[in-house]
């Protein structure tokens, strides 16, 4: 199942995303459910996140967004877990 995950950070949180990013690489490598990712650009500065993960249900990819170290660390103001179809690509 193909699930979108799609977050905004806080306003004035680019520090957190940058200081939080090595983690956030490595645990998409670790966790291998990350079909595709990456930053929302809002006038030309990151301020979210897309990811696409491909998980057996919602449960999974809810659990996968709790345990994503920007969650952890407070990154984002809102997060929005879509069951995701690709057409094109």
């Amino acid at each position: 199942m193909l699930i979108a995950l799609i977050a905004h950070d806080k306003p004035g949180a680019l520090q957190i995303r940058k200081d939080t990013r090595d983690a956030h690489l490595a645990y998409i490598a670790e966790t291998g459910v990350v079909a595709q990712a990456g930053p929302l650009i809002i006038n030309g500065e990151m301020a979210g996140s897309l990811v696409i993960l491909d998980v057996a249900d919602m449960a999974a990819a809810e659990s996968w967004e709790a345990n994503d170290p920007y969650a952890k660390a407070g990154l984002f103001e809102n997060v929005e877990l879509v069951e995701w179809k690709k057409v094109i690509g």
